[in-house]
Order: structure tokens, then sequence, then C-alpha cells
């Protein structure tokens, strides 16, 4: 088995979750019925990102294939996120994309 470097993935998934939580957040106080998609989106990833963090954490054997959920459900935020104009949703298109692109690598690389 190789063994993957896993920290900057970490990171990035770590940061992702604090911006969705922060992009939930704000679309719900916003307009949670008009914004509903970005809220629910952001909150999977959040969600998503904790828990490959922490199997990344663990080096598990799962890492990699979550990984790979993960740039997925990011690159949905992203987008989705990158439509809204709330500076929380702006910050999280980009915070997800960067995750979904550490994430992509190391679903590769293990």
């Amino acid at each position: 088995m190789t063994m993957v470097d896993y920290a900057t993935g970490i990171r990035a998934c770590s940061a992702c979750a604090v911006a969705c939580d922060e992009c939930a957040r704000a679309c719900r106080q916003t307009d949670p019925q008009a914004l509903s998609r970005c809220m629910k989106l952001s909150q999977d990833c959040a969600d998503v990102c904790r828990l490959t963090a922490l199997l990344m954490v663990r080096e598990s054997d799962w890492a990699g294939i979550l990984c790979r959920l993960c740039a997925r459900i990011c690159e949905a935020c992203a987008e989705e996120c990158a439509r809204q104009r709330l500076a929380e949703c702006q910050e999280c298109a980009q915070t997800c994309q960067h995750c979904a692109e550490e994430c992509e690598l190391l679903s590769e690389a293990a």
C-alpha cells in the first residue's frame, strides 16, 4: 500500500467545512426559501468534508474513495454557490473549488 500525505487535504477539507457552514448560515438568515438549494448543498458538503478529513487523519483505507466523493460534492457546491450574490456564498465557492482540486489529487494518489 502506498503511503499518502493527507496534510493538505485535511486542511482543505477542514477549511471547506467551515466555509460551507458560514454559507449555510448566511443563506438561512437571508432568504432560506430562495437559497434552499445552496443552503442544503453547503450543509451536505460540510458533513462530507468533515468525514473525509477524519478518514484522512486516520489514514483509512477508505480515504481515497471518500476523497473522490468529496471532490464531486465540493464541485457541485462551488457551482451552486458561485451563482449566489452573498459574500459567504462566493467565499464558499472558492474554498470548495480548492478542496475539490486537493481531494481529486489525493484520490488519484491513494
